[in-house]
């Protein structure tokens, strides 16, 4: 059954706020003062994923912002824009909404390929960035291509190519989520939790949602025979010019550490890395108090 789009405004200390930015409306949820982190959420998740994250960095001294990407949560749902161009220019204007002139910005999985654009397409409100669960996107794409492994692993984007087939099994039941959460999570770890499966594939039902969250997907795989995609990957090797911190779970099932290394050549002055230990793709909640001891320290030295 449908889901209400307010189902994302869960209560805690935070604040729901909903911006208007690059001619869409974007649910936010802002919590603390200090200097702006912007953190992005990956699939198939919604801001939520960063809540624990939220909480230490605004103890901290950190203003954060966790927002639902273009297509997902509260977020408008319009019919195109899901290309990774639009996704940093949608980041870039919701942090002028929020009345700053630049920010950090944290990514997880999807939200860490768009926070690895971030210094290359909008390099003017881009103070730094954190990608966790997700390599340079040059790196992916070489490792998806040339490492069997990857290649099986990266399996569902292929999938999610096919109309309509996802869509009907993320609003047919929570299968599909609770699949992914479980493949990709570390088989040491006790996520997924049913709340969490729940919760997760509740946020999928919302009307338009499962079919937006797979168009971001469906732009990577059209655009690799288009002009767009070569384009988009030519332009993605520039150097990156701010600080960056990677952050990878060991046992990561749909971004696999051993296979996906390398990203440091795109960062030729401050590149730092981080694995976690027993982790897998859902770092920010598989192991909230270690990414946030990991995240506190490297905003601390910026």
């Amino acid at each position: 059954m449908p889901v209400d789009p307010a189902f994302v405004e869960i209560e805690g200390p935070w604040e729901h706020r909903y911006v208007a930015a690059n001619g869409a409306r974007f649910h936010v949820a802002t919590l603390g003062d200090g200097p702006l982190v912007m953190m992005l959420h990956g699939f198939p998740q919604f801001w939520y994923t960063w809540r624990h994250q939220m909480t230490a960095l605004a103890s901290c001294g950190y203003r954060v912002a966790a927002m639902d990407l273009r297509g997902y949560g509260g977020s408008d749902k319009p019919p195109r824009g899901y290309d990774t161009y639009m996704s940093t220019l949608d980041t870039a204007s919701v942090i002028r909404a929020l009345g700053e002139s630049s920010g950090v910005v944290l990514g997880q999985g999807l939200g860490g390929w768009v926070a690895w654009c971030m210094p290359v397409f909008r390099q003017d409100v881009t103070r730094a960035v954190a990608s966790l669960s997700m390599a340079h996107p040059r790196v992916m794409r070489h490792a998806t291509w040339t490492v069997r492994r990857q290649r099986e692993a990266s399996g569902w984007i292929l999938d999610l190519q096919k109309p309509f087939k996802a869509e009907r099994a993320m609003n047919r039941s929570h299968a599909y989520v609770e699949g992914l959460l479980t493949r990709w999570s570390s088989p040491f770890s006790s996520y997924p939790s049913p709340d969490d499966v729940a919760r997760y594939g509740d946020a999928m039902m919302i009307p338009f949602v499962a079919h937006s969250a797979a168009e971001h997907y469906r732009w990577l795989g059209r655009s690799a025979i288009r002009p767009d995609g070569p384009m988009f990957m030519r332009r993605i090797r520039r150097p990156i010019q701010v600080p960056v911190l990677q952050v990878q779970g060991t046992d990561d099932g749909c971004v696999l550490a051993d296979a996906t290394t390398g990203s440091g050549a795109y960062v030729p002055r401050d590149y730092r890395y981080a694995a976690v230990e027993g982790a897998g793709h859902f770092l920010t909640e598989e192991a909230p108090h270690a990414v946030s001891r990991i995240l506190i320290d490297w905003l601390d030295s910026l």
